[in-house]
């Protein structure tokens, strides 16, 4: 029996899985490592750490799945996205890498809008935010210049885990289009923008597919890891990339609904044209020649986290929802917007606040759970209106995360989304999407779309029930104005904040 084993690099862990030729899972193990918080808004960690995790991660997979590791033939990558690890000549790390989730460079990112202007969204199609990577480099280059005159090209998490694997320096298309460095119709580096901000020539590292084999792993690497050095490597992915991947999201008509912390709609698209004006993110997808949109809400699962820790610490997550089930969609006349660490899409605003809207001394704590959920399922509804308004049709959406835990809201979101919605049977994320990549790399398959057919397996469908949906559009368009009936009030109480 052959194997391959997808490897997703996250913000404090990093995950193995081992996975045959049918797509069974046949292992899996963890390692944590430590965040870097030395100011507030500063968010690094140590290049090495992921390197050690990942190691230690391959070390238990391989002992405690018995697999011979010559019968690994392929390993790839999802890793986080944004994170910027600066490198020398002799591709030596310069610094701690500066993570997705840093806010320190708005500056940086007022900078670059009003250098590059309207040639910003047409280049990238991205908004300049504080979590991707330009802002970071520009603030290295401002800030600590004696060290950046000793930079000499720059690369993401998993292409420096990568490139420790192999010794090549690479980056991947997916992860790439997420530096505002990348022309991304084009899926190649953007010459203007190099330019415009003097970066080093060889500054931006070549780039590969996904699935593109970027060599085998170093002896020295094998001996640590316990993996052969006959093992191929393969370019890997974002971690948004590889979980639509893993979610089987390789085809037009699929999208995929993810609330973790965070919460993510995600959908399949392959005309490089589309143009979103910036409202949302849109990056190079997996597959080749291929893309996805992407609207993000910050505080998905965190409200949900936020409001079971405040007002039933008592309860499992399962107990806290059960009297869900029996209420109306509107939670008898209260809403709940999820804006709890401020808001991404539609609204890029760090400083809007939560709130719950008609409160009344009927409401128990089920009426607030409920409203915290359709609160939550409408902020990642209003990226799927800007789909819609941009032409993308969607037959189905995925679900996976918390929210496709419980049944009671894969109902609600296909009623609120007012599109079916369906539940894996066996949800594995960004590193079952990474297997898939090492899957298609080694041979296996011609096709992520191929692999999905044989990997993925779905579980029930939730159709929309037309009630619920009547409903929920009228409840939709009053949520929709609570965002400019109180952000003047958010902006007024900023003084009053800790």
């Amino acid at each position: 029996m052959k194997y391959v084993i997808g490897v997703d690099l996250g913000t404090s862990s990093v995950k193995t899985l081992l996975v045959d030729l049918q797509g069974e899972i046949k292992g899996e193990a963890t390692a944590s490592y430590p965040l870097i918080h030395e100011r507030p808004g500063y968010s690094e960690q140590n290049p090495e750490e992921w390197v050690n995790g990942t190691i230690a991660s391959l070390q238990q997979l391989l002992r405690e799945s018995g697999i011979s590791p010559e019968d690994i033939e392929g390993i790839s990558f999802s890793g986080q996205m944004h994170g910027l690890v600066l490198l020398d000549e002799q591709n030596n790390v310069l610094r701690n890498a500066i993570l997705w989730n840093d806010t320190r460079t708005t500056k940086e990112c007022r900078e670059i809008e009003q250098k590059l202007g309207d040639g910003l969204l047409k280049i990238t199609r991205n908004a300049a935010l504080e979590g991707f990577t330009l802002p970071k480099v520009l603030w290295v280059q401002k800030h600590e210049p004696e060290l950046f005159a000793r930079a000499a090209r720059f690369v993401l998490p998993k292409d420096y885990l990568r490139y420790r694997m192999t010794g090549h320096i690479q980056m991947e298309i997916s992860d790439a289009a997420g530096t505002l460095m990348l022309n991304v119709p084009e899926g190649k580096w953007s010459e203007e923008i190099v330019q415009a901000f003097g970066l080093p020539e060889g500054f931006c590292p070549p780039i590969v597919g996904s699935s593109e084999d970027t060599g085998t792993i170093l002896p020295e690497f094998a001996k640590l890891s316990g993996l052969s050095e006959k093992t191929r490597v393969f370019g890997g992915g974002a971690d948004n990339a590889c979980g639509a991947v893993g979610a089987g999201i390789v085809r037009e008509g699929d999208a995929m609904c993810s609330i973790g912390t965070s919460g993510v709609v995600l959908t399949y698209e392959e005309d490089k044209n589309k143009d979103f004006a910036g409202k949302v993110h849109f990056f190079n997808h997996a597959h080749p020649g291929a893309f996805y949109a992407m609207g993000v809400t910050l505080a998905a699962g965190y409200s949900l986290s936020w409001f079971k820790d405040s007002l039933a610490p008592e309860l499992s997550f399962d107990e806290m929802l059960k009297p869900v089930a029996d209420l109306p969609p509107g939670a008898d006349g209260l809403l709940f917007t999820p804006y709890l660490v401020g808001e991404r899409t539609p609204h890029a605003d760090s400083a809007i606040r939560a709130s719950f809207i008609g409160l009344s001394g009927t409401h128990r704590r089920e009426h607030m759970a409920r409203a915290v959920m359709e609160g939550i399922t409408f902020s990642l509804a209003e990226s799927l209106e800007l789909f819609r308004q941009a032409g993308i049709n969607t037959r189905r959406i995925i679900s996976i995360g918390g929210g496709a835990k419980n049944p009671v809201w894969l109902q609600m979101q296909a009623d609120i989304f007012n599109t079916p919605v369906v539940s894996l049977k066996n949800e594995q994320g960004p590193a079952m999407g990474a297997a898939m990549m090492a899957a298609v790399g080694s041979g296996w398959f011609d096709s992520l779309k191929e692999c999905a057919d044989k990997f993925i397996a779905y579980g029930k469908t939730f159709e929309p029930i037309p009630a619920n949906v009547a409903a929920y559009t009228r409840l939709f368009k009053l949520y929709q104005q609570v965002y400019s009936a109180t952000r003047e009030l958010n902006q007024g109480l900023q003084e009053f904040r800790g």
